[in-house]
């Protein structure tokens, strides 16, 4: 009996530390991968939130760079959206209905960084047209994409998907949706959901 306690203890404690050896080995390459945080944010009227000087999708895409030490890289329309809010929807909506691609000031070397975030306002069910414009115009294969959104009560929609076939060739993982109203007026409880969040692709 005393023998198969021994055995059992040392099985136990084997297990362990394979556990906790993959568990550092994972959150290592996590850290080691060269991180990109790209999104696409607007200020001005906003739904629920009123005027606002810093996006809801900026905020959070600063929290993310923060935790990941990623860089940050704003998508910005060449043609700014209108200030006021239902200006804008109709613009949006227009855009979506016509599969615009909205030209984009500047660029980053996608192909350089080993993870993509994505971040991006939930605007009628989608991503904004200029995301597109964005991602259209780099080479994903071999990448881990992971998206994350602002709403107020759309959540992602089926963005990951329109994310994986926009982004051909790339891993792309479950992605987060944060309220806009929560990115602006319950930072604390944003960024603790952000941090339990990317924890998550460290496991």
């Amino acid at each position: 009996m005393k023998k198969i306690q021994i055995v059992l203890t040392v099985l136990c404690a084997c297990g362990i530390f394979l556990f906790a050896q993959n568990a550092v080995s994972q959150n290592y390459a996590m850290k080691n991968k060269k991180v990109l945080v790209a999104y696409f944010s607007r200020t001005g009227e906003n739904y629920n939130v009123g005027k606002i000087s810093k996006g809801n999708t900026h905020i959070i895409a600063e929290m993310i760079a923060e935790e990941t030490d990623g860089k940050l890289f704003q998508i910005e329309p060449v043609n700014p959206y209108p200030d006021e809010y239902n200006a804008c929807v109709e613009v949006a909506k227009t855009e979506k209905e016509n599969k615009s691609r909205p030209a984009i000031k500047g660029d980053v070397v996608v192909e350089e960084y080993d993870v993509i975030y994505i971040g991006y306002p939930n605007w009628w069910g989608d991503m904004p047209m200029s995301v597109y414009t964005f991602i259209e115009k780099h080479d994903w294969q071999g990448k881990t994409v992971i998206p994350f959104c602002t709403h107020e009560g759309s959540g992602l929609s089926d963005t990951e998907n329109k994310i994986k076939k926009a982004c051909n060739g790339a891993i792309v993982l479950n992605g987060l949706a944060i309220r806009g109203t929560t990115a602006q007026k319950s930072q604390e409880q944003a960024r603790k959901t952000t941090i339990d969040w990317l924890a998550n692709h460290s496991k």
